[in-house]
């Protein structure tokens, strides 16, 4: 597993963030991109002695300044769960001959896109039906 599923993961989770110049942030992560910048809330910074802390709302941290990142210890059974979901919804692209329904996953929504036939209902366009309902 590589370590940017681990962190996308992780978005809503606690986490800490250690800087190569030695200040840590906690917070919780809203977002990271595929360079590992990443946006905390509710973050409390503690300088590289120690001896000083800040309370932010919201910080923006450079992933190029990142020295390592400690993450929730049930993250790697929820992120395995994530990719073993998005190779699901890849298998479908590539040759098949039925109309791909489900195209991706976002936490606990799923996106519907293509055509299928619901029975009785119509067909199902774009998440949207069409034709009779009921």
């Amino acid at each position: 597993m590589l370590p940017l599923s681990l962190l996308r993961a992780a978005v809503g989770s606690p986490l800490l963030v250690e800087l190569k110049g030695g200040d840590t942030y906690n917070g919780r992560l809203l977002s990271c991109d595929a360079w590992m910048n990443m946006n905390l809330r509710e973050v409390i910074c503690t300088s590289r002695d120690g001896d000083r802390f800040w309370k932010l709302p919201s910080c923006y941290i450079r992933g190029s300044a990142v020295k390592y990142l400690r993450l929730p210890p049930d993250l790697l059974v929820r992120a395995a769960e994530i990719e073993e979901k998005e190779q699901a919804l890849r298998a479908g692209y590539g040759g098949a001959e039925e109309d791909v329904v489900a195209v991706r996953a976002e936490e606990d929504v799923v996106v519907l896109e293509g055509e299928v036939e619901v029975e009785g209902e119509g067909k199902l366009v774009g998440g949207i039906l069409e034709g009779e309902a009921g």
